[in-house]
């Protein structure tokens, strides 16, 4: 299991679970001061940040796949060979907070992005949100996942993951039927600022 940090445990039974998942080369601890915005305005939620499980070949911190090498004829296959260990972490997070994939939101930055995003081909939801903060899908999606609604939010200066990434995204899923949104924020490369964090917080609380 990775290891992870408990922003929020509520004294009473939970009715959310966010579950936050950093970006390549990062840590649990980058994402605190989200899940510190979310629990601001989300006191009936159990927020937990969520370490990647493999020590990054790139610099420090934390990944879930290598971008060593990385294209895009070979991201896929990186991701699917982690996805179960990415699903089980949903799903054990799912049970000790006793939430259900239907109130489950999970937010990815950046390799987390595309970790919540890639989620969604799973045979069954594991989740009823997901909030892909400059991310992408490592491959087209080729189900729509119906009962998931998807957030996605980018800066339009980011010059690792481009906008375009997510302009592509919100196409693919249109063309599935699937209830998207995409937010672009000016002049944000790659990271998050206030503004996207008051709008994660409007996409939750709707």
């Amino acid at each position: 299991m990775s290891t992870v940090l408990i922003v929020q445990r509520p004294s009473a039974a939970a009715r959310q679970l966010v579950l936050l998942f950093h970006g390549v080369g990062s840590s649990a601890e980058n994402l605190r001061p989200v899940g510190q915005a979310l629990a601001a305005h989300l006191p009936e939620a159990f927020i937990v940040s969520v370490q990647a499980p493999d020590a990054s070949d790139v610099g420090g911190g934390w990944q879930w796949f290598s971008v060593l090498g990385i294209t895009e004829a070979n991201r896929s296959a990186r991701v699917a060979a982690t996805m179960s260990r990415f699903v089980q972490t949903v799903q054990h997070w799912q049970q000790a907070s006793g939430v259900g994939a239907a109130n489950t939101t999970l937010l990815g930055f950046s390799q987390g992005a595309i970790m919540a995003l890639a989620s969604t081909q799973q045979p069954l939801p594991l989740a009823g949100r997901i909030v892909a903060i400059a991310g992408r899908y490592a491959q087209p999606p080729q189900t729509a996942p119906s009962s998931t609604r998807i957030h996605l939010m980018h800066g339009d200066a980011d010059p690792v993951m481009p906008v375009r990434l997510g302009v592509e995204a919100q196409a693919q899923l249109q063309a599935l039927g699937v209830e998207v949104t995409l937010d672009q924020f000016p002049g944000l490369g790659h990271g998050i600022d206030t503004r996207v964090l008051d709008r994660v917080v409007e996409r939750l609380k709707v």
